[in-house]
């Protein structure tokens, strides 16, 4: 189902996020910096949030179009969703409807120390997803019906995501198809694979420099627009 909004608007809407993002992080960066409390590297830039209110607000608009109303859309108003193996975890934006989730969508992003990075938040992303899949099949939703779940991430395009980056020599190697990779294609891989192996109903994976003007799909398979074009035809059926 298409989008209510013309893929004009889309993009645009795509790069006011982006650009949010970036004004965020320098932002908070100066305000540890006036504060004296310097986290290492970048980090200062990470810790304080909302750097994805753009694209959380995009996710929003996308559930009132679709039908949902304003109390049925957890953003910035905590409502933690069950888990299996810990008690709650807090999805970045929820549609419940009717006592019944709908919908869950997690927001992540990275810009710099990717090689510290990436592994953490695959680890991250499959342990949110093992959780989550594994209360629904033991029913702690009380619902048969699967929500949809999705995962877009956001990040930084420059010569450190874009240069390949060499694998250890191991007894047993990797799958050919991280050879010769750098770290923007292993995030298309990780988001095409969270698709394939149904953790996750969609993923989208944006690319942006930090001016934040031009923002570019890491990948046809996993573009910002056919992920949210699945979330509103999910939306629709149960508004």
């Amino acid at each position: 189902m298409m989008l209510p909004i013309s893929k004009t608007l889309f993009d645009k809407r795509i790069i006011d996020a982006a650009g949010f993002y970036w004004r965020m992080r320098e932002i908070q960066a100066k305000r540890q910096r006036i504060h004296g409390s310097i986290d290492a590297g970048t980090r200062g830039q990470v810790t304080g949030g909302k750097q994805l209110d753009g694209f959380a607000n995009l996710v929003k608009e996308i559930g009132l179009l679709a039908g949902f109303r304003e109390n049925e859309v957890f953003f910035n108003t905590s409502a933690p969703i069950p888990g299996y193996y810990r008690p709650q975890k807090n999805w970045d934006v929820t549609f419940i409807k009717d006592g019944h989730l709908v919908a869950a969508v997690e927001l992540k992003s990275q810009s710099g120390s990717f090689g510290n990075n990436f592994n953490n938040r695959t680890e991250e992303v499959l342990g949110v997803a093992h959780d989550f899949w594994k209360a629904f099949h033991m029913g702690v939703f009380g619902v048969t019906e699967a929500p949809w779940t999705g995962y877009l991430f956001f990040l930084e395009d420059s010569e450190s995501s874009r240069k390949s980056v060499a694998l250890q020599n191991s007894p047993l190697p990797p799958m050919q198809v991280f050879n010769n990779t750098c770290y923007q294609k292993r995030y298309e891989i990780l988001c095409e694979q969270l698709v394939l192996q149904r953790d996750y109903t969609s993923t989208a994976l944006l690319i942006s420099e930090k001016d934040g003007r031009t923002v570019h799909d890491g990948g046809k398979n996993v573009s910002a627009y056919s992920f949210f074009s699945s979330l509103y035809s999910h939306l629709v059926a149960h508004a």
